[in-house]
C-alpha cells in the first residue's frame, strides 16, 4: 500500500488503512529496533531538522533516535539559542534553514497551526511534533501502537482519556485516532478541563472518575498542564488527586483489570499514585519505547511514500 500523504499534522481526517499502514511500518522497525545493530540505511543521504520552540525530552530525544537508527542527517535547532531571540519570523527562520538542501522538518511550536504554514513555506516533509493544544500525532500513533500490540485490536476497545482534556493536544490525536481504529472513546475530567468542543468528539464525558474506570479497559492518564492555564481550573492539587487521580485503591473497587497510559512526563501523586506508575497495570515504558519505532515508521513512509515488504527489505 502506498502512503500518500505528504505531511503528518494530525489524526483528524486520517483513514484507518493509513494508520494501519504506520503500525504495521513501525511493528517492522521494533523488530530492527531489537538487532545487535539496530540500523538501517534506509535514510542515508536524507536530512531532517528537528525545529523545537518548546522545550521537549522524550519526543525531540525520540525523533533524534529515530533519525540516527535510520541513518539519516540530522540538525537540530532550539530557539533559546537562534535568531528567533533576535526577531526572525518563522517564515524566515525556515526558508533559510530550507535553503541548506533538508528533506524532512520536525517542528514544535506553541502556536496550533504552526507546522500546516510551514506547509505552505517549504517544500520539505512536515511532521508534527506538537502545536500548542492543537494536536501530537505521533504520540497518539505510539499509543495506538502500544494498545494493539497488547489487545491485538482496537476495535471496540474502551478507552478513557483522564485529566486536563482542554489543554491537551495529546488527547485531540489519541480521540481522532481510536476512533479511526474503531475504539470507542471516552473522556474524563472537571468540567472546567473538558473544552466545549468535547460534544463534537462523539466521546463519552465523564466526571467521576469511578464512573470511568468502571467503563474503560484502558484510562490514559494526562498531565496537569499548570504551564497553559491562564487561571486556577481547581482548587489543588491535593483536591485534583482526591478527585480524580488514579489509585490503586479505585481500582480494587471496580474489581477489574484496567491498563494505564501515560504521555509523561508525570506528576507522581497528583494524577496517578506513584506507586501505580510502575505497576503491573501500567504500558507506560512501552509508549517510550514503541515511540522510538513509531517515529522511524513515519520518516521512512513519508520518504519513500510506500511500505516495505519485510524488515529484512530495511535494510537497503
Amino acid at each position: 500500500m502506498d502512503f500518500k500523504q505528504k505531511h503528518l499534522l494530525g489524526l483528524e481526517g486520517i483513514t484507518k488503512q493509513e494508520i494501519q499502514l504506520i503500525l504495521d511500518t513501525a511493528e517492522s522497525f521494533k523488530e530492527v529496533l531489537m538487532r545487535p545493530i539496530p540500523k538501517v540505511p534506509t535514510l542515508r543521504g536524507k536530512t531532517v531538522v528537528n525545529l523545537f520552540f518548546e522545550p521537549s525530552t522524550r519526543t525531540r530525544i525520540s525523533f533524534e533516535l529515530a533519525e540516527k537508527r535510520l541513518s539519516a542527517d540530522s540538525v537540530n535547532f532550539s530557539a533559546s539559542s537562534s535568531s528567533v531571540l533576535k526577531g526572525e519570523t518563522l517564515r524566515d527562520t525556515i526558508r533559510n534553514i530550507e535553503a541548506m538542501n533538508i528533506d524532512l522538518v520536525v517542528v514544535r511550536h506553541r502556536a496550533a497551526g504552526a507546522p500546516q504554514f510551514l506547509t505552505q513555506c517549504v517544500d520539505a516533509a512536515i511532521i508534527n511534533a506538537g502545536d500548542g493544544q492543537h494536536e501530537h500525532p505521533t504520540q497518539g500513533l505510539l499509543d495506538l501502537m502500544t494498545l494493539q500490540s497488547k489487545f491485538g485490536k482496537l476495535d471496540r476497545l474502551k478507552v478513557v482519556i483522564v485529566g486536563d482534556i482542554a489543554h491537551s493536544r495529546v488527547a485531540r490525536s489519541n480521540v481522532y485516532g481510536l476512533q479511526a481504529m474503531g475504539a470507542e472513546v471516552g473522556i474524563c475530567g472537571p468540567l472546567t478541563m473538558i473544552p466545549l468542543e468535547a460534544e463534537q468528539w462523539q466521546a463519552r464525558i465523564f466526571y467521576r472518575v469511578e464512573e470511568a474506570i468502571e467503563w474503560a479497559d484502558v484510562l490514559n492518564v494526562l498531565r496537569i498542564q499548570l504551564e497553559r492555564q491562564h487561571r486556577g481550573l481547581f482548587p489543588s492539587n491535593r483536591e485534583y488527586h482526591q478527585l480524580y487521580g488514579i489509585t490503586r485503591q479505585r481500582l480494587e473497587q471496580a474489581k477489574k483489570e484496567v491498563t494505564i497510559l501515560h504521555p509523561g512526563p508525570i506528576n507522581r501523586g497528583i494524577e496517578i499514585e506513584s506507586e501505580l506508575a510502575d505497576s503491573e497495570f501500567s504500558l507506560i515504558l512501552n509508549q517510550v519505547t514503541n515511540g522510538v519505532a513509531v517515529r522511524m515508521a513515519v520518516l521512512y513512509l513519508l520518504s519513500s511514500g510506500t511500505a516495505p515488504e519485510t524488515p529484512e527489505s530495511l535494510n537497503g
